[in-house]
């Protein structure tokens, strides 16, 4: 049985994008599932803390930091066509970052083994000076960051299994040889990047792995993708750290995509990077909510990754 750390705040309900696909209601949901789950008490509930703006500028140009903040506070409902904030939003991406960087602390101390946070605003498309895809911060290039400048880790390895492609993540480490990412997606789709020939650039040539996939793959497609292409590479490049991008909109009632994955998938992928992890990084893996927008497959989804990562 492991140790499973459970990360959330709800300053995230705060972060007001109504009408929105990506709303409260996407936590409301997963909450409310857990509430009526066998597995509530077996959770480390813990709440997160801000990150600084220090921390943020880990990944994120202090003038784009500037802006987001500024934007929060001047009533400003659009930072782009698809990124709504509101006044509160800029805490709450605070809150959202302070979470991985938690994560990160007690993972690595040997708090807990592994650690799920359940956080808004998402992050993987949040560029290092730019607001993208309903994202604010990068939540997971802020938490590789913070492993490695802070905590001394050598080598990070991201995995995001998002539907989309999670640009900002892939934008701001592409040259940095120290964290590897990785991702599996529907492609062409949202956001247009992902293709297999980026693979990374001067000293990061090759830490970059894209699996972009057409349209109405399922099951079968990711687990083949992660037993037998993902796993071999995190072996061989032998991290100190896994991070799990973690959206769940390619189920296959997702109503922003068009992937055919089930909910028991999202269970069996978690299994078999957290056993690949206990052989490479004494099991350390945090993994931070991306996308998800239908309530009922997110929340059982979440579900289905947090009983595989108890086990």
């Amino acid at each position: 049985m492991s140790k499973t750390a459970y990360f959330y705040h709800s300053m995230y309900l705060r972060h007001d994008t109504e009408p929105h696909p990506e709303n409260p209601g996407r936590l409301v949901a997963i909450q409310n599932r857990l509430q009526n789950s066998e597995i509530r008490d077996r959770l480390i509930y813990s709440e997160p803390r801000k990150a600084s703006e220090e921390e943020i500028a880990l990944n994120h140009d202090p003038g784009y930091i500037d802006q987001v903040r500024e934007a929060c506070a001047d009533g400003v409902r659009q930072m782009d066509a698809d990124t709504t904030i509101s006044a509160d939003s800029y805490e709450a991406a605070l809150l959202s970052a302070g979470a991985g960087i938690a994560a990160v602390d007690k993972v690595v101390d040997g708090d807990c083994d592994n650690a799920f946070c359940a956080v808004r605003p998402p992050g993987h498309h949040a560029e290092h000076s730019r607001a993208m895809g309903f994202c604010l911060f990068n939540n997971v290039a802020v938490a590789a960051q913070y492993a490695r400048k802070q905590k001394g880790l050598n080598r990070v390895f991201i995995f995001d299994w998002d539907v989309h492609h999670g640009n900002g993540t892939q934008h701001s480490l592409y040259s940095d040889p120290n964290v590897y990412y990785s991702s599996v997606h529907q492609y062409p789709f949202y956001p247009g990047t992902g293709d297999a020939d980026e693979t990374g650039q001067g000293d990061g040539l090759g830490t970059t792995l894209n699996f972009p996939l057409n349209a109405y793959n399922g099951d079968a497609a990711y687990l083949d993708i992660v037993e037998n292409k993902l796993i071999p590479e995190i072996i061989s490049y032998r991290p100190d750290l896994i991070i799990i991008s973690a959206g769940f909109d390619a189920h296959a009632d997702d109503p922003l995509a068009s992937m055919q994955v089930g909910t028991e998938c999202y269970g069996k992928m978690t299994a078999l990077i957290k056993k690949v992890a206990e052989e490479t990084c004494k099991g350390r893996l945090i993994s931070m909510l991306e996308g998800g927008y239908d309530p009922r497959a997110l929340s059982d989804s979440v579900h289905a990754h947090l009983e595989n990562l108890l086990d």
